[in-house]
């Protein structure tokens, strides 16, 4: 996941959390693919609205989406815009 996002970004923050072990049991976990949290600040996001940003992650991530990821909750910033 880490090498796809530097890849596609070039970022100058990402921070991945893995939370899976939050949500044991639960039924999307059954199949094995993980739960994520992913901070991603990069030039690549200036302009593009929320819901341009989050389609540019998934294709980023491509097949990880379906083999590896269940859940992935994104927070993605361009460099002007973080707190």
């Amino acid at each position: 996941m880490r090498a796809a996002l530097e890849a596609a970004f070039g970022p100058d923050r990402l921070q991945i959390r893995d939370d899976s072990h939050r949500h044991a049991g639960h039924a999307g976990a059954q199949d094995g693919r993980g739960h994520f949290h992913v901070e991603i600040v990069s030039a690549a996001f200036a302009g593009l609205s929320p819901i341009q940003r989050h389609r540019a992650v998934y294709a980023a991530l491509g097949e990880l989406m379906t083999t590896d990821i269940h859940a992935l909750q994104i927070r993605a910033q361009a460099p002007t815009e973080q707190e």
